[in-house]
């Protein structure tokens, strides 16, 4: 499927695999999500159950990583076992990230970042190994403005050949920082062409600040796809409802106006933003799967759009708090 086909319906709901690939994860509740087996058998039996549940309802975008344990390998077991064309889905991958974590919890380090060439090129190899001719988009995991790597020009010479060679190309992004490093990528260009075709970048009703720069992408041509639109797991019932006061008024009374749970408000007012392209579920189970998918069919009006907007945190607090979630 062209990326440029996910534009409506279930399918600008895409299922991003942080949460699936791996037995530990910052997301709250994780480790109830996963529960007591968190052998690699068992969790790609349930990462295969929500990706059936993500096709059933309509989704067609589906994001991996090189960092996020067994994921690339569980998902190209799935397509391969559903016998899903790459002409009938959006897959995605990241590079930029090694996993450490050996398939423990509580380890050290789950994971190793580094935007050089060598890794470009040991891990697009590995990407493609795991999932052929389905790998549609590539993207820089993370890219910051102090990892340098908008500024690598190796990197970029290689990123342009991997484009030229049919790869979509993208970048992620994350931290305070994000707007400055998307317009940052959206002047890397040659012959009048852009290097990267998406970015996907954090946006939530906590963490909007991105939004200008977002917008500047979209109207460049970039697929702008959100990522964390939950805050991990913070948007959702897991989180206390007096952490999210805001005049005297609760999140949770406009969810009880609209007869939805928070993780679909949160969600909906992703799909909102006229310049989003892929919001990403991060769902781990089933039943957090079909609550997500609520989204799609829940209405925001601009009134109630303008009313979320009180709940926006200061970018810089909100990193330091994900910052310290805990992996479980």
């Amino acid at each position: 499927m062209e990326i440029a086909k996910l534009h409506k319906g279930p399918a600008r709901l895409g299922l991003g695999l942080a949460a699936l690939g791996r037995p530990g994860y910052i997301n709250l509740g994780h480790d109830q999500d996963i529960g007591a087996d968190k052998s690699m058998l068992a969790l790609r039996e349930q990462c295969w159950e929500v990706l059936d549940a993500a096709w059933a309802g309509g989704m067609r975008y589906f994001d991996a990583a090189r960092s996020y344990g067994q994921a690339e390998a569980f998902l190209a077991g799935w397509l391969a076992g559903r016998r899903i064309a790459p002409q009938d889905a959006v897959v995605a991958s990241k590079w930029g990230y090694t996993y450490t974590a050996d398939w423990q919890v509580a380890a050290e380090q789950h994971e190793v970042k580094e935007h050089s060439l060598a890794v470009l090129q040991r891990q697009v190899k590995e990407s493609r190994r795991y999932l052929g001719e389905h790998l549609a988009l590539y993207q820089i995991h993370s890219a910051t403005q102090s990892s340098g790597v908008l500024q690598n020009r190796k990197v970029l010479d290689e990123l342009w050949r991997l484009k030229a060679g049919g790869l979509a190309i993208g970048l992620s992004v994350s931290g305070p920082g994000q707007a400055v490093t998307i317009e940052q990528a959206l002047t890397i260009q040659r012959d009048g062409q852009l290097l990267f075709d998406t970015v996907q970048a954090t946006w939530n009703l906590l963490e909007p600040s991105a939004a200008s720069a977002l917008e500047a992408a979209h109207e460049a041509g970039l697929l702008a796809i959100i990522k964390e639109a939950l805050a991990n797991g913070r948007l959702t019932d897991r989180s206390q409802p007096t952490d999210f006061v805001r005049q005297g008024h609760l999140l949770t009374d406009l969810c009880a106006e609209l007869d939805c749970t928070l993780d679909a408000l949160a969600l909906a007012a992703a799909l909102a933003q006229p310049w989003a392209g892929v919001v990403l579920s991060g769902a781990a189970t089933v039943d957090h799967l079909h609550s997500n998918l609520k989204a799609v069919d829940l209405h925001i009006s601009s009134t109630e759009l303008d009313t979320l907007q009180a709940w926006a945190e200061n970018p810089a607090a909100y990193w330091q708090q994900r910052s310290q979630l805990e992996w479980t």
